[in-house]
């Protein structure tokens, strides 16, 4: 075995500056490149589950709607069953779905591996909550077309779900990766992926002015509901495209509030 001198070796670069011996690190992954990384790897993994996924998604929210049909003539309920039916889509997969999948990433040790890629904690959750919401547009839409024909609603406006779907979307899927992360083991993350499932389903299908007071209060509470609203709205002759902007902005600062609670929980389940 031959010894080669300490002096022949290599030396390190020095940083810029010239101060100490050690490699410049490189530099910091930017936040966009990374969430479409993220967003196209999620997207590659989640698609063999794509035909059961679209197909439990919209057939419940279907037969929903056909159940409701037999108590439910037109008028503003027929509105609300069809705009809380369609937004049930989004629901199933950004709240039930998302908290699962993060809930069983926490406890799997799943998170090691993102916590050792150069990508920034939003640019995860933003990638991972794109890739399961991006499944839910044709459910969505084939849920809003069926009830529409169902209860005889006009389908002019359909284009709004184009809003709906991402900001309604950006709200369930930031609460739905946060309940994922905080929950201590994923069994829990699960049941409380599918009471908040639960609960869009019962605030956001059912109308509103047959609810009580208290009850309400909680469906106002919903990041859901305002999704809910804003399409229901535009099944009217005339909507009023003021009170839909305003239902969408709320349904959009809501989303960006949920998903930064989604990246705090990340950073904070990451270096646990």
């Amino acid at each position: 075995m031959s010894v080669v001198p300490a002096k022949a070796l290599p030396r390190p670069v020095a940083a810029a500056g010239g101060a100490g011996d050690e490699a410049p690190l490189g530099p910091r992954a930017r936040l966009w490149p990374s969430l479409a990384a993220v967003y196209r790897a999620q997207l590659s993994r989640a698609r063999v589950a794509r035909i059961p996924l679209l197909f439990v998604a919209t057939f419940q929210s279907i037969g929903i709607m056909v159940m409701m049909r037999g108590v439910v003539d037109g008028g503003g309920d027929a509105r609300s069953v069809v705009a809380g039916s369609s937004v049930l889509v989004v629901a199933f997969v950004g709240l039930n779905l998302l908290a699962q999948y993060f809930g069983q990433l926490r406890s799997s040790g799943g998170l090691d591996h993102y916590a050792t890629l150069p990508a920034p904690a939003a640019a995860v959750v933003l990638g991972a909550a794109g890739a399961y919401a991006s499944f839910t547009v044709p459910g969505t839409v084939v849920t809003a077309v069926f009830g529409s024909v169902l209860f005889g609603l006009p389908m002019g406006h359909l284009w709004v779900l184009a809003a709906v779907i991402p900001l309604a979307g950006a709200a369930l899927s930031g609460l739905g990766a946060a309940l994922g992360l905080l929950a201590p083991r994923p069994e829990l993350a699960t049941l409380l992926g599918q009471l908040g499932m639960s609960a869009a389903l019962l605030l956001g299908v059912l109308p509103a002015h047959r609810m009580p007071e208290g009850v309400q209060l909680l469906r106002d509470l919903l990041p859901s509901t305002y999704g809910v609203e804003a399409f229901a709205r535009t099944f009217d002759p005339d909507p009023a495209w003021a009170s839909v902007l305003g239902d969408l902005t709320v349904c959009g600062a809501v989303g960006v509030a949920s998903l930064a609670l989604a990246t705090w929980a990340y950073r904070r389940a990451a270096v646990r």
